[in-house]
């Protein structure tokens, strides 16, 4: 297999029509006849399966996987990734934001010596200012705190060789953050800009939440630095608490008064059970994953598919 697409499908029924005729007119262009395309189902509640099984009976290339549940957007990917056969396999949403034309650059880059090549955005359109802020943001702080170097501006959009494959089915963590592992792995990496599309039909799955979850998956993955500011906060916090009592102390032998207030008691209590509980919030968070890891439950359950392995 010369080139495997991997397209992670969630309520995308009005999308899927046109990202497939647009993934052949690029076939097409390119020359490349024994490909596959790998739509993973993750859990739809429209017609989006429908579609998939429909066109699965009438061409070979349509591969589908259709999971048990919602499992996620990045573990829709990797199980995409997973079953693919491909020599190269390309990521690409199926809400036509990233453009397919754009494989055709990507694939002619990757066959120039590249085991990576990511797809850099340098405008994103029909997205919020909030959205486009927060992005920003998560990836300046990932990009100080992270023990890998991880490209700015860029999401799942890419092509990767199967080596690079070979070694994400050997990362079995359930938090996926696909991005930093790529980049985690190493090999030669090169990237292409383009211009992000406004979504072409329905409504993006990744609510707020979801967002919030992805980026505390990329920072507890890929670095330490928060527990390394819960132990910083510790001393520090240990540090005022002990210059506060030795005020007290000498206050009291020395100045003969005794310190009152219950205004600065009740600020003291506050702060330090406020700094208590971030800190254990924050190691609760590693050890959620780690608990989650160590059930070894699958990363992914396939209620059908039509790939054979």
């Amino acid at each position: 297999m010369d080139l495997s697409v991997v397209i992670p499908v969630y309520n995308e029924e009005a999308n899927l029509p046109l990202m497939y005729n647009r993934l052949n007119a690029v076939m097409t262009d390119m020359g490349i006849t024994n490909y596959e395309y790998i739509f993973v189902n993750d859990g739809s509640v429209d017609a989006s399966l429908s579609w998939l099984l429909e066109h699965a009976e009438k061409d070979e290339h349509v591969k589908y996987i259709n999971f048990s549940r919602n499992f996620g957007h990045q573990i829709a990917v990797y199980a995409g990734a997973d079953k693919s056969k491909g020599k190269a396999v390309v990521f690409i949403d199926g809400d036509l934001q990233d453009p397919p034309e754009l494989i055709k650059e990507l694939y002619t880059k990757f066959n120039t010596g590249y085991d990576v090549v990511y797809a850099k955005r340098r405008e994103r359109k029909g997205e919020s200012k909030f959205k486009l802020l927060t992005a920003k943001w998560f990836y300046k702080i990932i990009a100080r705190i992270s023990s890998v170097e991880i490209p700015l501006n860029t999401g799942d959009f890419r092509i990767i060789s199967n080596r690079v494959v070979h070694y994400l089915r050997q990362m079995p963590e359930q938090e996926k953050f696909l991005r930093g592992q790529i980049s985690w792995i190493g090999f030669k990496q090169s990237f292409v800009e383009y211009d992000r599309d406004e979504r072409n039909a329905g409504e993006t799955g990744y609510t707020f939440k979801k967002m919030f979850s992805f980026a505390m998956d990329g920072i507890t993955s890929f670095s330490t630095f928060p527990l390394k500011v819960a132990t910083a906060a510790g001393f520090v916090v240990s540090f005022i608490a002990l210059v506060v009592i030795i005020y007290a102390l000498y206050s009291y032998y020395f100045l003969e008064r005794t310190v009152t207030g219950w205004t600065s008691l009740i600020i003291s209590v506050l702060f330090l059970g406020g700094v208590q509980l971030l800190t254990i919030g924050v190691i609760g968070e590693y050890i959620g994953r780690i608990n989650n890891n160590v059930k070894n439950r699958p990363v992914y359950i396939i209620q059908d598919t039509n790939i054979k392995e």
